[in-house]
C-alpha cells in the first residue's frame, strides 16, 4: 500500500517532505488503518515510529475535518525512556505543523491536534493542565501510565483511548518492568471498554512471536496464534564496525598508561568526525570520561548524559547534540533507544555492552536516518571484554540476536497492580483474576 488511501493533505505533506514510504511503513499502514493489532520489527532508522503515528494522525485529521474529533485523548504512546518521550513530542510537532500548513493552502478548516508529554519530569502545573484539557496524543512512560491509571483524573482522561503504541517493546519485555506494563495495558483495556488497538515497535526482537503475544495479551491469542499482523523487515542495516584493541597489553585492571593511550585515541577519533557519541556501562565512568575529554578539548565541546542527572541537564545535552554544538557526548543506556540524533557520525562503545541488541541499538544512533550507515567502534577494557567483543561481532556478522527471557508471573508486581485497581472500584475476585490473566506474563496464573 502507498499513501494513496490517506487524506490528500496528509499524503501531500509526506510526499513533499519525506518522499516515498519505507518498506516498514508501506507494509504496516493497511493493518493499522484496519484497526488490527500490529507489531513492526524493522531496523533502526527505518521510520517505524512514523509508520505507527502517521496512520493515526491521518485518521484524526479526517475525523477533525468531519467535525467528529472531541477534545479527548485518542492515542497513548508509551516509551521506556524519558528522553525518548521528549524527542517524540518534538518529532510529532513537525508533521502536525506541516499538515496544518497544507490544510490552510487547501482552504480547509484547521484541525488542531494536541500532544502532551507525561513523565516523571512533568511539572505539577503541566499535569493539572492536561487533566483539565486532555491532549489527543499522550506521550508517556510505563511508570507514568501506571500512575495515571491509579488516579481519578488520569482514569477519566484515559477512558477515551483507542490506540496504544508501545515503542522499543523489547527493552521492557525481559524484566519486571514489562510484567508491570502488561498489567497496566489490561487495566487500560478494561477502563476504555472498547477495542484498544495495540501497536508495538522495535528493531531487535527475538523471538518475534513471543513479543507479539506480549503485545496483544491472552484474550487475543487463539490456538497459540496471536491476533496480530507482524511486519518483520529484519533488524539488519548497513554497518561499519571495528573492534579496536589498545597497543598496551590488556590486563584485569586498566593501568594509567592504557587510559592515557585511550584518551589520545579518542581525541583523534573526535577530531575526525563532526559528532561522536561514546557509550559506557556506568554513570561513574561517564562522568570520569567526560571530565578527561573536557580537559583536553574544552568544556564547551563535551557533555555527559545519564539517568541521575537533572531533567534540565539531560535536555540541554540532547538539544546541543542535535544542533551539532557538541563534539562529543558521553552517555550510559539513557541515550540508547530511539532518540533521533541524526547528526552523530560515530559511536564508540567502551567495554562490552553484554547484549547484542544493546550494541546494535547504540551503534544505530549514528547515521540515524533512512538509508544511513551506522559506524561504530568497540574498545575492550580487559581480556574478558575482548573475548566478549569477538563473540559479539561474530553474532552480528551471522545476523544473530539475544533471545529475550520474559519473567513469568512475578507476584510482587501483581500485588501492586491489584491494590491500585481495587482502590478505584470494587471487583468480583473471578473477574479481577480474568482481567490480570489476560496479561501474557500471567497467562498461567492459578
Amino acid at each position: 500500500m502507498s499513501l494513496i488511501e490517506f487524506h490528500p493533505v496528509t499524503r501531500r505533506w509526506f510526499e513533499q517532505n519525506l518522499g516515498k514510504p519505507t518498506s516498514a511503513q508501506e507494509q504496516a499502514w493497511p493493518a493499522i488503518r484496519q484497526g488490527r493489532h500490529t507489531l513492526i520489527a524493522a531496523p533502526t532508522g527505518s521510520g517505524k515510529t512514523l509508520a505507527a503515528f502517521y496512520a493515526a494522525i491521518d485518521q484524526l485529521i479526517v475525523r477533525g475535518l468531519a467535525g467528529e474529533l472531541p477534545e479527548e485523548t485518542q492515542i497513548v504512546y508509551v516509551s521506556p525512556l524519558k528522553a525518548l518521550s521528549n524527542d517524540i513530542h518534538r518529532n510529532l510537532d513537525i508533521p502536525l505543523m506541516g499538515i496544518q500548513s497544507e490544510l490552510e493552502k487547501s482552504g480547509l478548516a484547521p484541525v488542531k491536534i494536541s500532544v502532551m508529554v507525561r513523565t516523571g519530569d512533568t511539572t505539577a502545573s503541566e499535569r493539572q493542565k492536561m487533566l483539565k484539557k486532555p491532549p489527543h496524543i499522550l506521550v508517556t512512560t510505563p511508570e507514568s501510565l501506571y500512575l495515571l491509571l491509579t488516579s481519578s483524573g488520569g482514569r477519566a482522561m484515559l477512558k477515551s483511548v483507542r490506540t496504544l503504541i508501545v515503542d522499543e517493546i523489547h527493552a521492557v519485555l525481559g524484566d519486571k518492568r514489562g510484567s508491570h506494563l502488561s498489567l497496566s495495558v489490561e487495566r487500560l483495556q478494561a477502563l476504555t471498554g472498547q477495542h484498544l488497538q495495540r501497536i508495538g515497535l522495535s528493531a531487535t526482537q527475538k523471538p518475534v512471536k513471543m513479543v507479539a503475544n506480549f503485545l496483544v495479551g491472552n484474550r487475543n491469542i487463539l490456538d497459540g496464534k496471536p491476533d496480530c499482523v507482524i511486519i518483520d523487515t529484519g533488524h539488519r542495516r548497513r554497518l561499519d564496525l571495528h573492534l579496536e584493541i589498545p597497543k598496551s597489553p590488556l590486563t584485569a585492571v586498566m593501568s594509567n598508561e592504557v587510559w592515557t593511550e585511550l584518551y589520545e585515541r579518542l581525541i583523534e577519533l573526535i577530531h575526525q568526525h563532526r559528532t561522536t557519541l561514546i557509550f559506557v556501562n556506568t554513570r561513574r565512568l561517564a562522568e570520569r570520561l567526560a571530565l578527561a575529554l573536557a580537559e583536553r578539548i574544552g568544556e564547551e565541546h563535551v557533555s555527559s548524559h545519564h539517568g541521575s542527572m537533572s531533567k534540565e541537564h539531560r535536555h540541554r545535552a540532547e538539544q546541543r547534540l542535535k544542533a551539532g554544538q557538541l563534539k562529543v557526548l558521553v552517555a550510559t543506556a539513557s541515550m540508547e533507544l530511539g532518540i533521533d540524533i541524526g547528526s552523530v557520525e560515530l559511536v564508540v562503545q567502551f567495554s562490552s555492552p553484554k547484549r547484542i541488541a544493546a550494541f546494535l541499538q547504540r551503534v544505530g544512533r549514528s547515521g540515524h536516518f533512512v538509508g544511513g550507515t551506522s559506524k561504530g567502534i568497540l574498545i575492550p577494557l580487559s581480556r574478558d571484554d575482548l573475548l566478549e567483543g569477538a563473540a559479539l561481532f561474530d553474532s552480528i556478522r551471522r545476523g544473530e540476536l539475544d533471545r529475550i527471557i520474559m519473567p513469568e508471573a512475578p507476584l510482587d508486581i501483581l500485588c501492586q497492580q491489584i491494590v491500585a485497581e481495587v482502590a478505584h472500584q470494587e471487583w468480583e475476585i473471578k473477574n479481577l483474576y480474568e482481567l490480570f490473566r489476560n496479561a501474557y506474563p500471567y497467562r498461567n496464573l492459578t
